[in-house]
């Protein structure tokens, strides 16, 4: 089994040379952007930062200070938010399943 995964890693070493060095041999591409992760970290950061924009503007229409409307479109604003965050979260748990039910 080691040698068979020896034989691949040799082969990519050598599809990476032919490639002029365009491929990494570590296993990881090269950076062409952002990292998934720091795209996740962003997202996260913008939910939260609507969510908490909703609770101020609920807060403030509580306090005699807003708009209904405002408010409604706040809440609106962090459900979707909020959704789109729990659809990512259960496409990577999927993706993860997925990949740990692959043969090795």
């Amino acid at each position: 089994m080691s040698t068979i995964i020896t034989n691949a890693a040799q082969a990519y070493a050598r599809a990476a040379q032919a490639a002029g060095g365009a491929l990494d041999v570590g296993g990881a591409p090269e950076a062409q952007g952002p990292s998934f992760s720091s795209l996740v970290r962003n997202a996260m950061s913008e939910a939260e930062t609507i969510g908490k924009g909703a609770e101020a503007t609920s807060a403030a229409h509580l306090a005699g200070k807003g708009e209904l409307i405002d408010v409604v479109t706040a809440l609106t604003a962090a459900e979707a938010s909020l959704e789109t965050v729990v659809a990512v979260r259960d496409r990577v748990i999927s993706a993860y399943q997925e990949i740990s039910r692959m043969p090795i």
